[in-house]
């Protein structure tokens, strides 16, 4: 971006054939033109102010106060400014102000001659200018903290509300809201604020959010059901098995959303990349230490959710980040960046309702003392029923599996050898780990 300011710095100075300095409305330097190098510090060349702007790549409020009184924050085309000794302004300036969409955004400085540049010439020049509003008004955007528009879409109820925080974001995104972009969701998240966009290259919006309870997003990827409580960290049940004990009220839960820029929906990797320095950041706020550079442990699961063109479906592709989510932390194959397409039975179990999910005929099964019972059934049932595989999956013998089958069938009152009763076992046991 610097390299594209100075080849349109240096397209003014050959335009005018005379040196001149690109600045941002806050007077600070962002390029300038090449200098004779026999007279770059003469004073007739450059007076104090200029080559403070140059050797400390700013000016003085005193200063800004003074070209500002002469409307350039205002004006349209060129403005030419006295000299002032006693300001420290030794030569005459011209000033072509750098315009987007009506807004300053920064200034063109030259040091006026006798002759000076052609109306031409200037006019010529004040259409490179365009060419730099842009620049920056994009730079601009990139680094906005678009973090209340996003929030406000993810978190809107349906109609009028939604479409107003999606129009907002669309503003705030400027012509890259029509593009392609994918929303990752990490969590959890305990840190106060999510980072800057400017510390993740891709990202056009970060915001934190406190998850919805388990299961109360509707078909369209709004808000609806049980809004009370916000799902309980998963993985709670511990490492390796579902069994959990009884379900307790759900426990509120942060996370962080981004959204990400995407050149293509078959080249995820931005969104990867985003994905994995936000669970560092997860885990280093968690444990309360500085950036190290080392690498600490990462609790914190990642969502991807489809690509999408345009900003009409984030609601939708929050429920699709969330679930993903969802499904890394209680599917270690799954993660620790999921992705929405990957997600296989777990896309409908993330969507059931706490409630549902809970079957009374599992419920007994699913008490702490019998987790080793719930882990053989769990094992069994991803075999597709095959006995040999699932005891050299857990290193058993088949004797001790037939035994642990049995128990689990008197404990659920549920027939293994009957395909309706193996479903219901398998759904229980897979959304008892969200």
């Amino acid at each position: 971006m610097k390299g594209d300011y100075q080849d349109l710095v240096d397209e003014i100075s050959a335009l005018l054939a005379m040196p001149a300095t690109l600045e941002n409305r806050d007077f600070g330097l962002i390029a300038f033109g090449a200098h004779d190098s026999d007279s770059a510090f003469d004073e007739t060349t450059l007076d104090p102010v200029r080559t403070r702007s140059i050797l400390t790549r700013k000016s003085t409020p005193a200063v800004r106060s003074w070209f500002e009184g002469f409307g350039i924050t205002r004006a349209t085309g060129p403005v030419r400014i006295p000299a002032a000794p006693e300001a420290g302004v030794y030569r005459d300036r011209i000033c072509l102000p750098v315009r987007h969409r009506g807004v300053a955004l920064g200034y063109v400085w030259l040091l006026d001659a006798d002759p000076g540049p052609t109306a031409e010439q200037l006019t010529a020049a004040m259409e490179v200018t365009e060419r730099i509003g842009v620049l920056l008004a994009d730079e601009e955007r990139a680094g906005a903290d678009l973090s209340r528009e996003l929030r406000a879409v993810l978190t809107a109820e349906r109609g009028w509300q939604y479409d107003m925080a999606v129009a907002e974001l669309a503003t705030g995104l400027g012509q890259d809201a029509e593009g392609l972009h994918v929303l990752v969701c990490v969590t959890p998240w305990t840190a106060d604020d999510a980072p800057s966009v400017r510390a993740l290259p891709g990202a056009s919006a970060l915001c934190t959010v406190t998850l919805p309870a388990a299961g109360s997003f509707e078909a369209d990827g709004r808000r609806g059901g049980t809004r009370a409580g916000s799902s309980a960290p998963a993985g709670s049940g511990g490492a390796g098995s579902p069994a959990a004990g009884p379900a307790a009220a759900p426990m509120a839960s942060a996370a962080v959303a981004a959204l990400v820029r995407l050149r293509s929906a078959g080249n995820p990797a931005p969104a990867e990349t985003v994905a994995s320095r936000l669970r560092e950041a997860a885990a280093r706020a968690a444990s309360g230490e500085p950036d190290t550079g080392i690498p600490l442990p990462r609790a914190a699961a990642a969502g991807l959710a489809e690509a999408r063109h345009g900003l009409a479906g984030l609601g939708s592709a929050w429920r699709e980040a969330v679930s993903a989510a969802r499904a890394a932390h209680a599917q270690a194959g799954l993660g620790p960046v999921a992705r929405w397409a990957d997600l296989g039975p777990y896309r409908m179990l993330t969507a059931l309702p706490v409630t549902v999910a809970e079957d009374p005929a599992v419920r007994e099964l699913l008490v702490p003392a019998h987790a080793e019972l719930a882990r053989t059934a769990e094992m069994f049932l991803d075999c597709a029923g095959q006995a040999g595989r699932t005891a050299a999956a857990l290193g058993i013998h088949r004797q001790t599996l037939y035994y642990r089958l049995s128990r689990v069938e008197q404990l659920t009152g549920l027939d293994l050898d009957d395909g309706e009763h193996r479903l219901l076992l398998h759904m229980a046991l897979k959304a008892a780990r969200l």
